[in-house]
């Protein structure tokens, strides 16, 4: 056989990130036998708990529900975790807008840190934990509320991208199938 007439394998591009680190572990979990509305539903929970306006409880709150519901835990804290930067990012407008419907959100609109520290010396540190408890019980009952339908559409948007993931890769490995014999 001459060099010319040997085939070399395919060359394969790198994988990024998102394709190592998000997308192949989720597939990775339609091939273990988890079935694509059990994917979506893990996902769209993971989701919204990583939105959650509360420091701190993400890890925990998204474990419990997945096993409460036996749903695949480590799907759930990948879809969590993904979610840190828009929970930081929509943390202080959930804040204002809770601290508006608790009533107080002329003294969160333009809450800084000088004028916490003016909150602290003329009423002290309860008046803050006062004003931040409202403004955040506030942000909790509009998540609660907005999660509802992100949660739905989530789920019954990924049911079917999963679907379709399982049957293609079901025709995929029927395919291989075939080569090889």
């Amino acid at each position: 056989m001459s060099p010319s007439e040997t085939q070399l394998p395919p060359v394969v591009p790198p994988r990024s990130w998102l394709r190592r680190r998000v997308l192949d572990p989720l597939l990775d979990l339609l091939k273990a036998g988890l079935s694509p509305q059990q994917l979506a539903l893990t996902v769209g929970l993971g989701v919204a708990i990583g939105l959650v306006p509360a420091f701190g409880i993400t890890t925990v709150l998204s474990a419990a529900v997945a096993l409460r519901l036996r749903l695949n835990v480590a799907a759930m804290q990948l879809a969590t975790h993904l979610m840190t930067f828009f929970q930081l990012a929509l943390f202080i407008p959930f804040l204002r807008a809770g601290a508006v419907i608790m009533g107080q959100g002329d003294k969160v609109a333009n809450l800084t840190v000088a004028s916490l520290r003016q909150l602290i010396a003329l009423e002290g540190w309860a008046a803050v934990g006062k004003l931040l408890w409202r403004a955040e019980l506030g942000a909790l009952l509009l998540w609660a509320g907005a999660m509802v339908p992100l949660v739905a559409v989530l789920y019954f948007t990924l049911r079917v991208v999963f679907r379709r993931v399982l049957v293609r890769q079901a025709a995929t490995l029927d395919s291989e199938a075939e080569v090889k014999a």
